[in-house]
């Protein structure tokens, strides 16, 4: 059942992602990819069948996925300048595997501060673009390719999944799809600056799923009732998210006009 909910709900944040480009630009394109829009629903649907424990375990999970999502998103931006979409895609995938493997290594556990600062890292070492506000327009057609593709991607993960060894479906569950579908586009219809803005944009949504992610194992280990656990966590990588793009949206107007 979650298989499907998660299926289901990746063609839906590739389609809220591509409609917030019409209206807002890649960087807040970006920023919705980043967030849990898929790993939350599925977790609220965990927490409807299982205990607290357990869920807060498979949190704590997640977050250490995220040093990877980091580095296929960092691989993917650098990749972008001088290499077409497929090589960024094979590149970053790369990336995210290596990073994944080691950071999943039982015996080399991650603190979760480490994960929440990997997103800032990301947004600090990331190479600079013009800082492109506003809409584009993305054809119709365009975003009918790009739901097509990440269902297909989501497939492919999920049936591999269900038939590889736990460490290996753990890094396929965790892989961005949107953060390879989206990108994989925008860079040859919209060029590099767009594809950079589109990515730092992801990286400011992860700081929100690794709020997310942090806050709800602590929440549930403290003894909080699952729906105020899930709704007091949802919020806080909201905020989080919107603060840090705030933040950069403001620096990046200062720069523009000194």
């Amino acid at each position: 059942m979650l298989l499907l909910l998660k299926l289901s709900l990746v063609p839906a944040s590739i389609l809220l992602a591509s409609l917030a480009a019409r209206r807002f630009g890649h960087a807040i394109s970006g920023v919705l990819s980043g967030l849990p829009l898929i790993a939350a629903p599925v977790t609220g649907g965990l927490l409807i069948d299982l205990d607290p424990a357990h869920v807060a375990a498979i949190g704590s999970a997640t977050l250490a996925s995220v040093p990877a999502a980091v580095a296929h998103i960092v691989a993917f931006a650098w990749l972008s300048r001088r290499l077409p979409g497929w090589a960024c895609l094979a590149g970053a995938a790369l990336a995210f595997a290596t990073i994944g493997w080691i950071v999943t290594a039982p015996s080399w556990p991650l603190p979760p501060p480490v994960s929440i600062a990997a997103p800032l890292l990301a947004l600090a070492i990331m190479p600079r673009a013009p800082w492109l506000a506003g809409g584009v327009h993305v054809p119709r057609g365009e975003i009918a390719m790009r739901v097509a593709a990440a269902l297909a991607l989501a497939a492919i993960i999920l049936l591999g999944a269900d038939t590889l060894p736990a460490r290996v479906s753990g890094l396929l569950l965790a892989f961005p799809i949107t953060g390879s579908i989206l990108p994989t586009f925008t860079l040859p219809a919209y060029g590099y600056p767009a594809t950079v803005n589109l990515l730092r944009g992801f990286a400011n949504g992860l700081i929100g799923f690794s709020v997310f992610f942090l806050a709800l194992p602590a929440l549930l280990g403290a003894g909080a009732s699952k729906p105020l656990a899930f709704a007091a966590s949802l919020a806080a990588a909201v905020l989080a998210a919107w603060l840090v793009h705030r933040v950069r949206d403001a620096a990046a107007r200062r720069q523009q006009r000194a």
